[in-house]
């Protein structure tokens, strides 16, 4: 079992569900693995930035489906066991995906944001899924780094208000990259929760997933776009993922938390942080981001 570093009530809180549902994927899921599909794309991140919408609105196309327990299988990053039959688990049988009567073949998918920032997740995927497309989602950096603080509080990983937890962050990570690295089996609280500003700066992410898959394997989608209240960004991912048109709607939001509005000389000061970052960003990805416009 992968070891875990965190404090034990948050660990009790964070394994509760995992351990409600790895029972029946071990169970009637494995003993059928055989029999049981891979996913063909995977929304890899970021974190905040729209992967829940994005994975409701694909779950609405005739010809998509997701895990049959949960959206996230976390298979890559926090519960990665060489083992695809373990995984397989998780997904429908092929019986049902095939092509009947005319219609096209079902893609299976899953959505596991933090897949994108974990170091060793892009070359596991490639590893075992050579064939996959992944869906990345960017958002304004700022926005998402005070998002995720309101989510990790919300669930009780987080007891610092946003500026203390800004200041605690490079403590808190020092060295957990590494560790990871370095050890398969260990499990990070920090790294996975405590990154406000570490998972804002995407060229680096995205760098490390071009080396492993490959450029034409990787969709990356503007938050704005996608959530411009047209259809225009969901049919592009639609198209590269390989499912024909879907229905023409654009995509709800879901999963948002209120929180107070940022004040203004703090949104200034993170958006001098991320500078250096979105502008080596924008010269990978060959457009301005939105929130650098």
């Amino acid at each position: 079992m992968p070891r875990d570093r965190s404090p034990v009530p948050l660990r009790h809180l964070a394994e509760r569900g995992r351990r409600t549902l790895l029972p029946l994927a071990d169970g009637w899921g494995a003993a059928t693995a055989s029999a049981r599909a891979l996913p063909d794309f995977l929304i890899c991140g970021a974190q905040r930035a729209g992967t829940t919408s994005l994975f409701k609105a694909l779950s609405l196309h005739p010809a998509a489906t997701g895990p049959t327990l949960r959206k996230g299988v976390h298979y890559f990053d926090t519960d990665y066991r060489d083992d695809l039959d373990r995984y397989r688990a998780f997904f429908p049988t092929r019986a049902r995906l095939r092509a009947r009567g005319g219609r096209p073949r079902v893609r299976v998918f899953e959505s596991s944001p933090y897949y994108l920032f974990h170091p060793l997740a892009a070359e596991r995927i490639a590893r075992d899924l050579p064939w996959v497309r992944v869906v990345v989602i960017l958002r304004d950096p700022v926005e998402r780094a005070y998002s995720a603080h309101a989510h990790e509080s919300a669930r009780g990983f987080e007891d610092q208000p946003f500026e203390k937890a800004l200041e605690l962050e490079a403590p808190r990570l020092e060295g957990e990259e590494e560790r990871l690295a370095a050890d398969p089996s260990y499990r990070s609280h920090a790294h996975q929760h405590h990154a406000y500003v570490a998972r804002g700066r995407y060229v680096d992410q995205l760098q490390r997933m071009e080396r492993h898959l490959g450029r034409d394997r990787m969709h990356v989608v503007d938050h704005a776009d996608l959530f411009d209240g047209t259809a225009h960004a969901l049919a592009e991912i639609e198209r590269f993922v390989g499912l024909p048109p879907g229905t023409g709607a654009s995509p709800g939001r879901h999963n948002a938390r209120g929180r107070e509005r940022m004040p203004a000389s703090l949104r200034d000061e993170l958006a001098e942080r991320f500078a250096d970052s979105d502008a080596r960003l924008a010269r990978w990805w060959g457009r301005t981001p939105s929130w650098r416009r």
